[in-house]
């Protein structure tokens, strides 16, 4: 029987993103199925698989996308948003294959299950960009959203202090006012996406933090202190205001935890 980071390294590896999608499917499948093994033997890669296109830019060289009124700018900002889904395929597989030995089986359902959830969305969000006449590789994406996890492999609770903790939580904050923009355009098709996205990344940050405290409690260590050392130290950007506070309460990520870092 094929072993789980077998099944990750596999999608981590698929550079098409039709082919990535159709890898994170099958490993969610067969992990669901029970047809692959609790093990964790296969060598991962330092970097994921990308396509050609999009063109991969530094974040400070990326050309201004607008604010999403004009149907350009919602496709720009779909774009971007797809990109995002793209890179959080790999991170949820990676978690799975990287820590998961490191854990109670629990935390490897959880991040099959987010990295399946990954897969969809950005499924979704391709097709609408086809259906408003563009696709995912049409525009340039920033290459800042893998550094992450590269200054976090070695270190479990650092991946899940930065990557769902902040990187994730980031889309609970925004995606509410992204909607409305949609929607006010008249594009309620994209909100609906967003919505469903915006649901399955509170589950996906409630999964994070939940990991991140138990770690902390078999470590010794007091979690929201814990967590903002780890964030000071890997994360390299910052806390951002707006933060909506009841949806990151809602995933168990509450004020205790980020207010000392966050912007005024």
């Amino acid at each position: 029987m094929r072993d789980l980071s077998e099944a990750c390294r596999a999608v981590l590896l698929a550079a098409a993103p039709i082919d990535k999608v159709k890898a994170a499917r099958a490993a969610a499948r067969d992990w669901r199925l029970g047809r692959l093994d609790w093990a964790f033997a296969a060598a991962l890669p330092d970097r994921p698989a990308h396509p050609d296109a999009p063109e991969l830019l530094a974040p400070h060289h990326m050309p201004r996308r607008g604010r999403g009124g004009s149907e350009r700018g919602r496709i720009a900002l779909l774009h971007a948003l797809a990109h995002i889904e793209f890179v959080a395929i790999d991170l949820a597989f990676d978690m799975a294959a990287r820590f998961g030995g490191e854990f109670p089986r629990a935390f490897t359902d959880d991040w099959i299950a987010v990295g399946a959830d990954e897969a969809t969305h950005f499924a979704l969000l391709d097709r609408r960009l086809r259906a408003l006449g563009s696709h995912y590789g049409a525009m340039p994406a920033h290459d800042g959203l893998w550094e992450a996890a590269a200054a976090t492999a070695h270190d479990a609770m650092a991946r899940l202090a930065v990557v769902p903790m902040v990187l994730e939580a980031r889309g609970l904050d925004v995606t509410p006012a992204t909607i409305a923009r949609f929607e006010s355009a008249g594009d309620l098709v994209s909100g609906r996406i967003l919505r469903r996205i915006f649901d399955d990344e509170i589950r996906h940050v409630r999964a994070g933090t939940a990991w991140f405290e138990f770690a902390c409690e078999a470590g010794g260590f007091p979690p929201e202190s814990h967590w903002r050392a780890l964030v000071s130290r890997y994360f390299r950007g910052r806390i951002k205001a707006p933060l909506n506070d009841s949806a990151r309460k809602s995933a168990g990520l509450t004020r205790d935890y980020y207010m000392a870092l966050a912007d005024s």
